[in-house]
């Protein structure tokens, strides 16, 4: 509201020099154009300082020198300008302080942003959020709390189901939709962060967890054995149907389909042996040598 009125200003000091009919169309377009401008412009310190804030999301704010730095700038213009168009004391020195305030307002607002990255200082995890259950207990913001309760019992279905066939390391405490901010920093394997709102198709949410769960050792393992392991667990939990929906989001490929190919015989292998002997595979898999092929 503030900057909307420092605008007005802007309008305002440029009719008292310029026809109503020229200025009032000719300045409502250029500022549009030149606060649109800073969207593609850079450095980012343009955009920052332009008051634009079309990249906030959901429960986030921006915080107090995000807002304060784009007032400082249309602020000291605006007072400025004020200087020159208020008929009190010389005009000479009038134009000195409209000057000397209108630079301070635009360096003091550059000094401020000049170093920020393309996402200015926000506040995150505003929203209000609701929980349920326990091991794990899931979090979820207030919006989407109907569908909290199926969203726990579906994540503790899958985790209670892969800590039975042996998946080493799958007891999170807590899980939370990414969105709503609040994990504490150092919460590790404890605390576990998903899209649980965007999970909008069934099983969504617990092909996440089953992901999530099956911890490889490292960061790069063979395409097939990876997903030999997601395959397996999809089908110990239920998830096939959410597992082959994301492999056909894949480019369909000779070579995607060969790889699906040695996946499926391998998995149907692997369920015909005996529940001890997929416990001893599945930890096996999980923490084999790594390679430098790309999953």
């Amino acid at each position: 509201m503030v900057i909307s009125v420092a605008h007005a200003i802007f309008g305002f000091a440029l009719g008292t020099v310029l026809p109503r009919l020229i200025a009032t169309p000719v300045v409502a377009v250029v500022d549009w154009i030149a606060v649109a401008f800073t969207r593609a412009a850079q450095p980012y310190w343009l955009r920052h300082v332009s008051g634009q804030f079309s990249d906030i999301g959901f429960g986030e704010v921006p915080r107090l020198v995000s807002v304060g730095a784009p007032v400082l700038l249309a602020g000291g213009i605006a007072i400025g300008l004020m200087l020159l168009w208020l008929p009190f004391g010389p005009r000479a020195l009038r134009s000195v302080l409209a000057l000397g305030v209108a630079l301070a307002g635009v360096l003091g607002a550059h000094h401020i942003t000049r170093d920020w990255p393309h996402t200015p200082p926000m506040a995150t995890g505003l929203a209000a959020v609701d929980c349920t259950g326990e091991q794990p207990r899931v979090c979820m913001p207030q919006v989407a709390s109907g569908h909290l309760a199926q969203t726990q019992r579906e994540a503790s279905d899958v985790l209670r189901t892969l800590h039975a066939a042996g998946v080493p390391g799958a007891a999170p405490t807590r899980i939370e939709d990414q969105l709503t901010g609040t994990a504490s920093t150092g919460s590790g394997d404890r605390v576990w962060r998903m899209g649980l709102m965007s999970a909008a198709q069934q099983h969504e949410v617990g092909y996440q967890v089953m992901v999530r769960a099956l911890k490889f050792r490292c960061a790069r393992v063979p395409v097939v054995q990876a997903h030999s392991v997601w395959l397996w667990a999809a089908t110990r939990t239920g998830q096939v149907e959410a597992y082959q929906d994301r492999r056909r989001r894949e480019a369909v490929t000779p070579q995607n389909r060969q790889i699906e190919s040695e996946v499926g015989a391998q998995v149907r292998d692997v369920l015909d042996r005996a529940p001890a002997e997929q416990t001893r595979w599945i930890r096996s898999t999980l923490s084999s040598s790594c390679t430098a092929s790309s999953t």
